[in-house]
C-alpha cells in the first residue's frame, strides 16, 4: 500500500504567506517547496527546500506544474498556475485562504483577461490589500486543506 505524502508547493514571488506555510508545515512535518527564480532567503528548516529556478517568464510555475501530484497543496495568486494543478488534481489556494476550484477556475480565468483589457485600456481596476483577517483565514483554510488531503485515501496501484 502506497502511503499519500502532503507536499507543500509556494508560488513565492509576491507571496506574503511564507512564513505561516513554514509554521503549518512545521507542526505537520510537511515538506515545503518555496519557488522563485530568485531573491529568496533560503530557511534553515531541513523541511523548507528553496527552488531557484531560472529567469524567464513562467519558469517557477512550470517547476510546480511538473513536480505537483494530486496529493499536494500549492500556494499562489497566479490563476493559470491555479488551473494547471487543478488538473493535476492538487488543492490551490489563494494568499488570502480563498480556494481555487474546478468550478470556479473558469470564471477566475476570465475575470482575469477582462482585468488585464481594462489595465491595457488605461481604466483602473482596484486590488485591495492585504489584511490581517486575510492572513487568519490563510491559516485555517491550509489547516483544513490538510486535514482534508489526509483522510484522502491513496490512489490504487
Amino acid at each position: 500500500m502506497t502511503i499519500r505524502v502532503i507536499e507543500l508547493y509556494v508560488d513565492a514571488d509576491a507571496c506574503p504567506v511564507k512564513a505561516e506555510v513554514e509554521r503549518v508545515a512545521e507542526r505537520h512535518k510537511l515538506t515545503v517547496h518555496i519557488v522563485s527564480n530568485g531573491g529568496i532567503r533560503p530557511s534553515r528548516n531541513p523541511l523548507i527546500q528553496t527552488v531557484v529556478v531560472p529567469e524567464g517568464a513562467d519558469a517557477a510555475d512550470d517547476w510546480i506544474a511538473e513536480h505537483i501530484t494530486q496529493a499536494d497543496i500549492c500556494i499562489t495568486a497566479d490563476i493559470p498556475l491555479a488551473a494547471r494543478c487543478l488538473k493535476k488534481g492538487a488543492t490551490v489556494l489563494r494568499h488570502d485562504g480563498k480556494p481555487f476550484t474546478e468550478a470556479g477556475i473558469g470564471n477566475a480565468l476570465a475575470m482575469r483577461d477582462l482585468n488585464r483589457h481594462l489595465r491595457e485600456t488605461g481604466m483602473q481596476t482596484f486590488n485591495a490589500g492585504f489584511t490581517k483577517q486575510d492572513r487568519s483565514n490563510f491559516l485555517n483554510a491550509l489547516e483544513t486543506a490538510i486535514q482534508q488531503r489526509k483522510k484522502l485515501k491513496p490512489p490504487s496501484p
